[in-house]
């Protein structure tokens, strides 16, 4: 069987420099971009940059750039789906290590119009040690600086070569956070003034939220499936069939990149906090207040639990009665994203356990679900919302130890150890436990014991799990 490799020479102007080579954009931005060059003409060429250069993965190029998305889950109407996709907007890979100088001089490439990064979440950090003649810098921050400096002196700060950042990195706010990053390396390194007023006016640093799962190369049935493609591919990647790219830009980012007639869902917006929100609400959410109840039911993966007669349909009514109604936004909108994220939940191609999502369950109960609880609350006139106070108990409960090897932050791990183990020698009451850990103002940012009912509620939720077993509490 042949490897993939071009028919043809590169043929795509680059117009777009990505700073990461990973499943991640691979699946997502450029699966997007290969689309949009098919359907709408953008006629985008892709020059991927290995961030972290000398690593010993090949580059792309063996590949001539190259490479499949395989796109596996249920449609909209609950249908399987299994879609492949040779991908070829990718030209080539420059490893920065030993390709530097390739690497600038695309600063003076006119057709280059984009920059999207996924760096990880600590990729968009500063130093003091990077220097402008560092070859290259450390940082990914560095890096781009000095390419847009270059592009900034090869076109003599021409505002229409200006470029357009998406970076793709899961922090709040991450085109701020990178065009600040890129104005203290300026600064660091006391370039001409009018750089920062070109980073200012000519530039623009886009926040965007990218929402896809991608889970990489199908190990388990890479045989089977390059077969049926009739060719080998090293940089295969595998994909589930929802997604959604939003960017925080003017409308006129639409026409840069060719979005009428797409038919992809790319969403320019204004504000892109309630974008956010939804998905931190329901899909995040919703994964953490699944994972306790889901294992304490004996359960070992997410679509397992969400098929599961009742554990699933408890999960549901947690979406729709309780995370949703505490949600201010569109609730029809609200709606259609939870249909979206319960089919997810079941894709039968994507087997996630939920021992693994249990990790550090207690700071994304905080930033996940606890919001919402508290805002249910508030809105309801005190009135408590049942099902996640339940979450909350079980995860208690699961922390007590014997069900699943726990992983979190020690400090949360030794207090419930030193917690139930005070139970067990009967020097706390349940009542004790449950309020010495709404107490943990670190956790929660307030003392959770003035949210009037709240204690009890969990006290009470904790003793029917421990009386009568969890598919009865959900009862």
């Amino acid at each position: 069987m042949q490897a993939l490799r071009r028919s043809a020479p590169f043929a795509l102007p680059i117009k777009i420099l990505q700073f990461g080579q990973g499943n991640f954009l691979r699946g997502f931005f450029d699966w997007q971009v290969d689309l949009l060059n098919e359907r709408t003409g953008l006629d985008a060429g892709v020059l991927v940059v290995r961030p972290r250069g000398g690593g010993p993965a090949p580059l792309l190029d063996t590949q001539d750039g190259l490479f499949t998305v395989l796109v596996r889950g249920l449609d909209e109407a609950g249908q399987p789906v299994k879609e492949y996709r040779r991908v070829e907007c990718v030209q080539r890979e420059l490893d920065l290590n030993a390709m530097y100088a390739d690497y600038l001089a695309q600063a003076a490439n006119p057709d280059l119009r984009f920059i999207v990064s996924n760096t990880t979440e600590a990729g968009i950090a500063v130093n003091d040690s990077d220097a402008f003649d560092d070859a290259p810098p450390s940082s990914f921050p560095a890096k781009l600086t000095r390419l847009l400096f270059d592009r900034f002196t090869a076109f003599e700060g021409a505002h229409d070569k200006g470029l357009i950042l998406l970076p793709c990195e899961l922090i709040d706010d991450n085109g701020g956070a990178l065009k600040k990053a890129v104005l203290h390396f300026a600064r660091l390194w006391q370039l001409d003034p009018a750089f920062d007023a070109w980073i200012e006016t000519s530039c623009m640093f886009c926040s965007t939220l990218v929402d896809r799962i991608v889970t990489g190369y199908p190990s388990s049935d890479a045989d089977v499936i390059q077969e049926e493609l009739g060719y080998r591919d090293a940089f295969l990647v595998a994909a589930e069939y929802y997604y959604l790219f939003v960017i925080k830009g003017p409308a006129s980012l639409a026409d840069e990149l060719r979005l009428a007639g797409a038919n992809l869902n790319i969403k320019l917006v204004d504000d892109i906090t309630p974008y956010k929100k939804r998905k931190v609400g329901i899909l995040n959410g919703g994964h953490t207040s699944l994972v306790p109840v889901a294992l304490l039911a004996g359960l070992e993966a997410v679509g397992q639990a969400v098929d599961d007669p009742q554990v699933g349909a408890w999960l549901r009514a947690a979406i729709e009665q309780e995370i949703i109604p505490a949600l201010v936004m569109d609730r029809a909108e609200l709606q259609d994203f939870a249909e979206d994220v319960l089919r997810r939940f079941r894709n039968p191609a994507i087997h996630h356990r939920l021992a693994s999502i249990a990790l550090n369950s207690w700071s994304k109960f905080a930033a996940r679900v606890m919001p919402q609880l508290l805002n249910y609350i508030e809105l309801n006139h005190g009135k408590l919302p049942w099902r996640l106070v339940l979450a909350l108990a079980a995860t208690m409960v699961l922390y007590r130890g014997g069900v699943i090897e726990l992983a979190d932050d020690k400090a949360h791990l030794d207090w419930f150890e030193q917690g139930w183990q005070k139970v067990h020698d009967k020097k706390w009451s349940v009542d004790q436990l449950v309020q010495g850990w709404l107490a943990n103002r670190a956790l929660w940012g307030r003392d959770l014991n003035q949210v009037q009912g709240l204690a009890a509620a969990v006290v009470q939720a904790v003793e029917r799990i421990d009386n009568t077993g969890i598919r009865q509490a959900l009862n």
